[in-house]
Order: structure tokens, then sequence, then C-alpha cells
């Protein structure tokens, strides 16, 4: 998963930040390969197959429901994002600044922010299971909700206050470190989950899809969670990234790139991170409830540990801790253009400590899928605006970047069309029982049908005033 994950954002765009990219700066496909290979090969994979698994998804329906999401995902990052970033050459607070106006950017930025503090609390939580397991921690279980013991706290506060101090003074270490350490992970992942087959009960490839079906994603739900079809999962994997592809959150990364097409790189990403790694963890996972009767224990770093040792368990200490630190550090930053009197350090020491606290509570990590549904989908509606800005308004005789050429600090169209569209959204889930996973498709449409409508009012309403005058 990305969200999230912004250390390779800020190695590739840690200049223009408002200005266009200019030529010499470019970057061709290696660089976006390698970017996106790295990035969603993180935490939340360990966490992520294993609740495929405990909310009942079948075989089949997770191995072709990841493969047609994951393809709509790359998609949706080509012939959506990419262009606009290709085209503009901005990032996409730059981008948002012109189109809704200073103070509108910095409300985004806080709820951006407080988005990447949970993600990060999520990943400390991870961390903090491996970090456990020497102690004989009592670990939390899928239906927690409340920190589950005085050591849980002890350990998820020493791992998140190690995580703020060195997203605050040694980011770019662990930058690199986490470039390095990736392509590691991803192998962990696929020997610790070839390694355990057998104690599956695959004795060869001829009766792996038997075992599959039966032993490992077998289509029925632990107690308390989602029961996952098909269309769950196509469209979870699908808008796992929203908010970075249909969210246009990677303009900031793609502005980079010589061309559009370079946005297809993401499959590398995807493809191994949110398609291989999910299923091998989805299968160390399998074999945890088989030894453990259907527990309803849930323990990324127990899991890894049975499954391929000491290995498994730091490879689960380090992809939480590389996940969590570039979130803080961005979420840092967010807060700081909010508090710019306020250094860096200082305020990223303060997202760190609210991370911390919020990576006590073991729902962060529970209902993760549910968390990721709704990250996307509260920062969709920009994407939407984003896009209707760029590639619409100029064909239909809307005015572009209409904050900054009415030298506006807060458009209303863009903030109305934002929290109506959430206020809508809420309606579909709790009127009429649209579940989370399905509410990012047709809230861009009414995110569209409300920022055009908008505009389209005020841009006449200024118009006629300014002829009456």
């Amino acid at each position: 998963m990305k969200a999230e994950e912004a250390q390779a954002v800020v190695s590739i765009s840690g200049e223009f930040e408002r200005e266009s990219v200019p030529a010499s700066h470019q970057k061709g496909w290696k660089s976006f390969l390698g970017m996106y290979a790295g990035e969603h090969t993180a935490g939340t994979e360990f966490v992520i197959g294993p609740l495929f698994v405990a909310a009942g998804a079948s075989a089949f329906d997770l191995v072709f429901g990841l493969l047609i999401g994951n393809l709509l995902a790359v998609l949706s990052w080509a012939f959506l994002t990419a262009p606009i970033a290709v085209k503009t050459r901005l990032t996409l607070y730059y981008q948002l600044e012109k189109i809704g106006g200073k103070n509108f950017t910095l409300a985004y930025n806080l709820v951006n922010a407080l988005m990447f503090c949970f993600l990060a609390g999520a990943m400390i939580s991870v961390s903090a299971t491996a970090v456990g397991i020497p102690f004989n921690m009592a670990m939390p279980s899928l239906t927690d909700v409340y920190p589950t013991s005085v050591t849980w706290v002890v350990v998820v506060f020493a791992v998140g206050l190690l995580t703020t101090v060195v997203a605050m003074y040694g980011y770019n270490i662990v930058s690199k470190f986490a470039n390095v350490a990736a392509p590691w992970m991803i192998l962990v992942f696929i020997a610790a989950a070839v390694a355990v087959l057998p104690d599956l009960g695959v004795t060869s490839l001829g009766n792996f899809w038997e075992v599959a079906e039966t032993r490992i994603w077998k289509g029925t739900a632990l107690p308390g969670q989602t029961q996952f079809t098909l269309w769950h999962v196509i469209f979870f994997s699908w808008f796992t990234n929203m908010a970075m592809h249909i969210g246009m959150a990677d303009m900031s990364i793609l502005r980079f790139a010589k061309k559009w097409q370079m946005g297809f790189s993401s499959a590398a990403g995807v493809f191994v991170g949110h398609y291989i790694a999910w299923l091998a963890a989805g299968v160390l996972y399998a074999l945890f409830l088989y030894e453990a009767a259907n527990s309803l224990e849930f323990s990324p770093g127990i899991i890894a540990f049975r499954a391929a040792g000491l290995a498994g368990a730091i490879c689960v200490i380090i992809a939480g801790w590389t996940t969590a630190n570039p979130t803080i550090y961005r979420a840092g930053l967010a807060v700081q253009a909010v508090m710019p009197k306020v250094s860096v350090r200082k305020v990223t020491f303060m997202v760190g400590m609210v991370t911390t606290l919020a990576a006590c509570f073991p729902a962060l990590v529970m209902r993760l899928l549910d968390f990721v549904a709704l990250y996307g989908l509260i920062l969709m509606p920009v994407g939407a605006v984003i896009f209707l800005d760029v590639q619409v308004f100029p064909k239909i005789g809307l005015t572009s970047n209409y904050a900054e050429k009415r030298r506006l600090r807060f458009n209303w169209a863009v903030a109305v069309a934002w929290i109506l569209t959430m206020a809508l959204c809420l309606a579909l889930n709790r009127i009429w029982g649209v579940e989370i996973f399905f509410l990012g498709l047709p809230g861009w449409f009414l995110a569209a049908l409300i920022y055009i409508s908008l505009s389209w009012a005020v841009q006449r309403s200024a118009q006629k005033h300014t002829v009456a005058i």
C-alpha cells in the first residue's frame, strides 16, 4: 500500500515546490520503476494480506479480484494522474492552491496530516508486535479497540519515540535504507510463504489450488469481520491508493516524468506489493490460524516469526518502521505549512507523539482495510476538482486556477464540493447501506458534478458583477 509512504516523494521532489519542473530535471523509466517497486512493499502488506483471509475472501475472488483491481489502479495512475502531472509539472499542493486558494490548501494539509498520523500509527503497532516477542507480550486480537496491556503501551511508545526522533534528524538515512531493504523484504515474504506451504498440506503444484480454497482463502469471514466478495477485493485493491491516483497526490512525483506514459510504471509496485506480497502474507496468516484453531489474536510479528524465524520478525520491524518514519516526516511537513513559525523538527516531534498515542489503539491495525478506504475517500474529491480544472474547464469556457486569477484565499466552490461530497457519501453509507469500499466511484462523480455546477454559478455571477460595474 502507498499511502501513503513518502520516502520516494521526498527523494524525487525535493525542489521546485512552487514552479514547474524544468526539462533538465525530468526523469526516465528507471527512476519510476524502482521507486514504485520499493514504496509498495512495506509494513501495510503484513496487515492487508492477512485481513483478506480474516474477511473471508475466497481463493478465486482474491486471485482474480486483485488482478482486476490492481490493473484498474495502474490505469488510473496512467490516464488520470500522469497526464495532469506532466501537463502542469506542479505539486498537488501548489496546483490546489491555485484552484482553491491558500486557506483551503492549509485546511487540506491538516486533514492530510491527520490521515498520515493514523497510517503511521498503524505501522508503529505492526513493528511493536515483533519488538514485543522477547517480552512475551500479550498480543491484541482482531476485535480489540483499546490498549490491551501496560507492556503493549510501553513497547508502542518505545518504537514510536525512536521512529519520531529518526524522522526529526535522520530521515535521509532511513529513506535510503528503505529503498535498499525493499527487495529483501519481498524476498522474505515469498520465501516464507513458499516454506510454510507443506505445513498447510501442499505437496505439489497439483493440490495447491485445493489447499488454497480449503485452508487459506476459505470464503468464510472470522467473527466480527466484514465478509469480502469478488467486488470487495476489486474495489479495495483499486482504491487502496485512491488518494494517490484518483486523488492526484502523485502529481508531486509524476511531475518529474519525461512523458505521461510513465504512469504505467506504477505496475511495478502494485503487482509486486499489492498482489504477490498480499497473497504471501495471507498464506502466513492462514498457517497461524490453522495451528491456533482460528484464534482471533492478530500479530504480524508472531506470524512472520513462526514462518521465517528471526528474519521474519526483523522484516516486520523494518517494514513497519520504514513506512511509519517517512509518513510522520511528511505529516510534519503538512502541519508545518500551517504553523510556519514553528521549526519542522518541533512540529515533527508533536506529530510523532500524536501518532504514537494513536498507535496504542489496536483498532488502527484491525480496521486497516476500512481506514485505507476512508483515507482515500476523504481526499478523493480534491482529485476530481483538479481533473476538471485542468482537463475540462478550458474546453467548456470556465476559468481554470480561479483562486489565483481572482486573488482569492478561499474558493468556496472547492470547499463546498469537498464537504458536500463527504456528506452525500455518508448518506449513501448510513441510509442506503453502501459499504465504504464502494463509495469512491460514485463519490468521484458526485464531486465532479458539484464542483462544475458551483464553479459555473460562481464564475457567471462574477462576470455579471464585473459587467455591471
